[in-house]
């Protein structure tokens, strides 16, 4: 067995003499786990905060969207449609057109976007899941909404009798008249809830309707939303998606087409990140005082190992590795009492963000890995600074 390992052992469990240095042992072992536990809680918490954040994306968006490359539309051959339809690995794909317009239900208005579908559109995203009371039915007639629209014009679904009016700008018209708008009458059959600011910001309808109400042709959408039967066959199938259409359009993933929050979301992540560490690595530098106290109070032993033929490198060595020892070990116990934490809250949703919402929290190995570097990064520096006390001159007889 290695010499210093051995003997560093033996330090790690072994009490000293004097209670103070057993004291300031404890203390630095315990601040170690809670440091460790305290990271990885965040992490995990953090974690669970973005897959919440983003799920609302991954249910409003598609896996690819087509976008007008100039302008606000651009037009679908039937040709390319049929190239489309031809792409291995394409699953289903949905056109689209929205333009902002003014809502009036009775005295109260409101400006939001009508998005024009197909019929394919809830096969690309997930829309359908989110609706909140109705029925997911669009037609000539008939439109969802979100809540917050609902809420701002005092709407429910099926009112035959004041229905809701959609006030569309005419193209090419500067000036704001009578003249210069069109109007359609639709009827809720459903209401959607996603988050707060989509839940005020559409109405969905249908398409060739939208068309008409914005005075487009039948082959002019504002966007193409795509799904591919397998995430990893995603770039192949985008790269088929350009061929068809392409300068005319830009192509963007769920990722790029929520680039602001990712960033933010990632920018949050690294800054609470390194905040901890910076705490916990104040923390573990506990470690460089302990094992100095230690090394003052082994004197004895370290001139006997000194005299017995033991060179001071490996004298260093053993309080080095003593340092990296009960760094390690309170970072593994308190990852493991972390751990626990999580998935209890997993398990039973004890802490609430409100009474029907659990704090959304996420196990992910990658954040184990990076709790356990950080810890020993830190604890090597704190016991590398450490050990590099002990001198010749300090050990001489």
């Amino acid at each position: 067995m290695n010499f210093p390992f051995y003997i560093a052992k033996r330090y790690v469990r072994s009490k000293s003499s004097q209670n103070a240095v057993n004291v300031i042992n404890f203390i630095t072992f315990l601040v170690t786990v809670i440091g460790s536990a305290a990271l990885f809680i965040v992490l995990s918490g953090f974690a669970g905060l973005k897959s919440f954040s983003l799920s609302f994306s991954n249910t409003f968006d598609p896996d690819l969207k087509a976008l007008p490359a100039t302008g606000k539309f651009f037009s679908v051959s039937p040709e390319q449609e049929a190239e489309l339809a031809q792409i291995e690995g394409l699953a289903f794909y949905s056109k689209e057109l929205d333009e902002k317009v003014y809502l009036k239900h009775r005295e109260k208005g409101h400006i939001a976007f009508i998005k024009g579908i197909d019929t394919n559109y809830t096969h690309v995203t997930g829309i359908d899941s989110t609706l909140l009371y109705g029925t997911w039915r669009i037609n000539s007639q008939e439109a969802v909404a979100g809540i917050g629209i609902t809420n701002i014009l005092g709407l429910t679904i099926n009112q035959y009798q004041n229905p809701l009016v959609v006030l569309a700008l005419k193209p090419g018209k500067g000036s704001l008249t009578q003249k210069s708008l069109k109007t359609k009458a639709l009827v809720l059959s459903g209401v959607y809830s996603v988050e707060e600011n989509l839940d005020k910001k559409y109405v969905f309808a249908d398409l060739p309707s939208v068309q008409q109400l914005l005075e487009k042709k039948a082959n002019q959408v504002s966007g193409v939303n795509f799904k591919v039967q397998n995430v990893t066959q995603l770039g192949a199938v985008k790269s088929k998606i350009a061929a068809v259409f392409g300068n005319k359009v830009v192509l963007k993933d769920r990722q790029e087409l929520n680039s602001t929050l990712h960033r933010m979301l990632n920018t949050e992540n690294l800054a609470t990140y390194l905040i901890f560490t910076l705490v916990l690595g104040i923390a573990l530098f506990n470690v460089v005082g302990a094992i100095i106290m230690m090394i003052l109070d082994k004197l004895q032993n370290l001139k006997t190992l000194y005299s017995l033929g033991t060179t001071l490198k490996e004298l260093r060595r053993i309080y080095f590795m003593q340092g990296v020892l009960v760094t390690g070990l309170g970072g593994f116990i308190g990852v493991v009492f972390a751990s626990l934490l999580i998935w209890s809250q997993l398990a039973f949703g004890w802490l609430k963000i409100t009474p029907s919402l659990a704090y959304p929290v996420e196990y992910q190995w990658i954040n184990v890995l990076i709790v356990f570097g950080t810890i020993f990064i830190l604890g090597i520096i704190a016991s590398k600074i450490a050990s590099s006390r002990i001198t010749k001159k300090m050990i001489a007889i």
